[in-house]
């Protein structure tokens, strides 16, 4: 009786398909964002704690943000009422004042003229000062006639050149500018985007110490459970992944509640601020996050959470050996 022939083949290990296992990956990353979630859940009043520390960080740097928003606006407003004044020569009439007014207005970087007149300008200059009596009694007008151009360009050192080509043109006298002013916004400007990236990465740095902190407890706590499935063969991606979770949910939680104190914010100093641009002449109103800003912060928010999270776990992970 013969015996079988063994197999030439041996024995094989069967790999699972890529498509299953791009689905068991997808389905344990959702089973740890709900498990994490339900985790957080379990212990409300810690983690919202947790979560108004995160807030309150995140806060002031937001809140400096819009601030900035808010300057930046102002600043455009002033650009559009920055003006030079081009006085003309006494002996200027009014016709020859008009053919000045059009040689300004061609030149480059002049986005509008305004032609006034010597009457024009003494009946506002009677106007402001409240001396019509006064001023009537004169026996010639003193003013001479000038035109109010508006550069294209109100950036400082643009207006300078301006201002000198201005004063080349035939007729005109003298070209009167203040950039004092300008110049200062501008330097505040620049001054408050470095406080607040400052302020930024501080706060930054401390959502990270915040979130690590907990998620080291969270480690702590679940330090036998790490040490079994470890055992078992989990990677330290495995056990990584629910407390990447569990600081994302933290870091979006936090977002939310600095988007509702911001929110809050804005409607409590609506009103004064209107009232006090209201009592410049100006109106004026706070801006708000918007759908932008509100991604950028929920999205900053969550990623600082996970980064926090990774920071302490990769930590933690290098110190616990199965025992």
């Amino acid at each position: 009786m013969s015996r079988p022939e063994p197999s030439s083949r041996g024995a094989r290990t069967q790999r699972p398909r890529s498509g299953l296992r791009w689905r068991a990956w997808a389905r344990h990353h959702r089973a740890m964002a709900a498990d994490s979630a339900r985790r957080l859940l379990r212990r409300p009043l810690g983690s919202l704690l947790t979560m108004l520390a995160i807030a309150i960080a995140l806060v002031l740097p937001a809140g400096l943000w819009l601030t900035l928003d808010s300057a930046r606006l102002l600043d455009a407003q002033l650009e559009q009422s920055a003006t030079l004044t081009t006085y003309l020569d006494e002996e200027v009439g009014e016709a020859e004042a008009g053919r000045i007014e059009q040689a300004l207005a061609a030149q480059d970087g002049v986005a509008a003229t305004r032609l006034i007149t010597a009457a024009e300008g003494m009946a506002e200059f009677q106007q402001a000062l409240g001396l019509e009596d006064a001023l009537a009694r004169l026996e010639t007008n003193p003013l001479p006639a000038s035109v109010v151009v508006r550069p294209a360009n109100a950036d400082p050192a643009a207006v300078r050149r301006l201002a000198d080509g201005l004063a080349a043109v035939p007729g005109v006298d003298e070209v009167r500018l203040d950039l004092a002013w300008l110049e200062r916004l501008r330097h505040l400007a620049a001054l408050g985007q470095r406080v607040t990236l400052a302020l930024g990465v501080l706060f930054a740095l401390g959502v990270l110490l915040v979130v690590g902190n907990t998620i080291r407890l969270a480690v702590e706590s679940r330090r036998q459970e790490i040490e079994v499935v470890t055992l078992i063969g989990a990677t330290h991606a495995f056990v990584r992944r629910p407390f990447l979770y569990s600081g994302a949910w933290f870091g979006l939680g936090g977002g939310l509640l600095a988007w509702g104190l911001l929110s809050l914010g804005s409607d409590w100093l609506a009103a004064p601020v209107s009232a006090l641009a209201a009592s410049y002449g100006a109106s004026f109103t706070l801006p708000r996050l918007g759908g932008e800003g509100s991604t950028i912060l929920l999205g900053c928010s969550t990623l600082l959470g996970w980064l926090g999270a990774w920071l302490a776990v990769n930590r933690h992970l290098a110190e616990i050996r199965p025992r």
